[in-house]
């Protein structure tokens, strides 16, 4: 490991059990209300692409409904959504599968704090690139063949719970300017980033209210 490196690790680490111990009570609050509003387990785990391109799972608190993927894929009544799913490179605003608790925990990003235990477990970073989905990065070079070089530098670091495109107000951008966003910052692999990426990150959340 180099020095970028080791001093990424004791920062995810620290900040990692910082948070796991600051929200402690929330750890008992939200999944009781996911419970109460919704049946299924509280925190789901879904495969995503990591640093070097090997897959791992990510952690979080359930936001939709259960089995929210086989309803959008097989069930004919989401073909109109499967179809905006597309449109919208797989992001959709107002996705009907959210839970009433879900829209909540989204908007105020608490669906992610599962994720701390990837960041102990060293599958992800505090900060760092956004955590695709297999499929999607399947999908979205189909549809943006010129973005395989810039995946292949993304994937060259961890994947973060924060990052540069999601403090930079362009949460609502197409795949090839996340994923060229994604690779500017794994090219840069700057500790000083992640500073100013930490510091914006809850003005980012706020802005989402």
């Amino acid at each position: 490991m180099n020095i970028y490196e080791i001093g990424k690790r004791f920062i995810d680490l620290l900040l990692a059990g910082i948070l796991a111990l600051l929200f402690l009570p929330l750890w008992a609050l939200i999944p009781v209300l996911i419970k109460i509003d919704s049946k299924g387990k509280a925190i789901f785990s879904q495969p995503r692409i990591g640093k070097n391109g090997i897959q791992f799972y990510i952690l979080k608190f359930r936001s939709m409904v259960v089995g929210a993927d086989e309803l959008l894929w097989k069930d004919p009544r989401f073909s109109s959504l499967r179809q905006e799913f597309s449109r919208r490179d797989w992001k959709l605003p107002n996705d009907p599968r959210i839970t009433r608790v879900g829209r909540i925990l989204r908007r105020l990003s608490f669906d992610e704090f599962p994720q701390v235990f990837n960041v102990l477990r060293g599958e992800m970073s505090i900060v760092g690139p956004r955590a695709y989905r297999p499929q999607e990065l399947v999908d979205q070079q189909k549809k943006y063949p010129g973005t395989k070089e810039l995946i292949k530098k993304a994937l060259n670091v961890k994947p973060g719970i924060t990052g540069l495109w999601q403090v930079s107000g362009r949460n609502d951008v197409p795949f090839d300017k996340r994923v060229m966003i994604d690779a500017e910052y794994a090219n840069r692999k700057s500790l000083w980033d992640d500073v100013k990426i930490l510091i914006r990150t809850p003005m980012a959340m706020i802005s989402k209210w």
